[in-house]
């Protein structure tokens, strides 16, 4: 699984106009599940989302954790974050997993992590067209792969 958080003073997704899920103070995680991930992956991001110091002490440090400053998730299914660029221009997707697989570890992803951080969990719509907007505080944005552990 691959995770691209971006810590947020607001973000919402929309779909047909509509707003699907919408945080103020928090973490926007753009979730891609590849064919070989399984539910180990994704408690282990979780581990570290709920764990990850990135929000501001008194002193101006990120110190703090999402719980810490009373933060919300906003959790959005992009499959492009798997896309191989080697060959030609046109992105290949090849190793993102099918919704078969994927929807099922999406689902349990959310629902872990609202269990472990013990906060309400907005999102996006698995497969769905999206209009994310967001206002990125710091700008702070973080990488995280499962595969890359050590």
């Amino acid at each position: 699984m691959r995770i691209v958080i971006q810590r947020v003073s607001e973000a919402s997704v929309k779909i047909d106009e509509r707003i699907k899920g919408e945080i103020t103070n928090g973490l926007l995680i753009l979730l891609g599940i590849e064919h070989s991930d399984d539910t180990a992956d994704a408690d282990w991001l979780i581990q570290k989302i709920c764990g990850l110091r990135i929000f501001s002490d008194l002193e101006g440090k990120m110190n703090l954790t999402t719980q810490d400053v009373n933060g919300q998730f906003l959790v959005v299914s992009q499959f492009t974050l798997h896309a191989s660029t080697k060959k030609g221009n046109r992105p290949s997707y090849i190793r993102s997993a099918r919704p078969e697989q994927a929807i099922p570890l999406y689902e349990y992803f959310i629902n872990t992590l609202k269990t472990l951080s013990n906060t309400n969990i907005e999102s996006g719509e698995f497969g769905a067209d999206m209009k994310v907007s967001l206002v990125n505080d710091g700008p702070v944005t973080i990488l995280m792969d499962s595969k890359n552990r050590e």
